[in-house]
């Protein structure tokens, strides 16, 4: 896979071991793609999980490992789970590595913004949900008096 404008970063794993990546911009349809899909389906209670999954592969196809005999230059693409699982040792280095794509390849994210625009977004889903189902509480009383 060809990346565009790759550009090196490091992570540290749980460890404490620091690991290089290559991200990359996504192609503008498979980023509008996942730009869209990636926020919504993390949403805890609402997203949806494997859809989440998904979306990440497809996120981490334009993340690269160095090349093992130039590590200034990108390699491996991490296109499937096995290479995922094979080159990031655990949860939480995948997910800084999710979010320096997020802040890569969406302006507003960008400079530590990510995690405000989700604490923003979950705190409107919250009043969305407290709306809705104050709204449909109401039609679902009775309207008449039981006996």
């Amino acid at each position: 896979m060809n990346l565009l404008k790759p550009k090196r970063i490091e992570v540290t794993t749980q460890d404490g071991e620091t690991r290089a990546y290559f991200v990359s911009r996504f192609p503008a349809v498979q980023g509008r793609e996942i730009i869209a899909k990636y926020p919504l389906s993390a949403m805890p209670k609402l997203g949806d999980y494997a859809v989440n999954e998904e979306t990440m592969l497809k996120l981490m196809g334009y993340v690269a490992v160095p090349k093992p005999d130039d590590p200034d230059a990108p390699g491996l693409c991490l296109t499937t789970r096995a290479l995922v699982d094979n080159h990031v040792p655990d949860w939480e280095a995948l997910a800084r590595v999710e979010i320096a794509m997020m802040e890569y390849n969406v302006s507003f994210f960008g400079n530590g913004r990510a995690s405000t625009f989700f604490a923003g977004f979950a705190k409107k889903a919250q009043a969305w949900i407290s709306k809705t189902l104050t709204d449909s509480l109401g039609q679902s009383l009775p309207k008449t008096k039981q006996p």
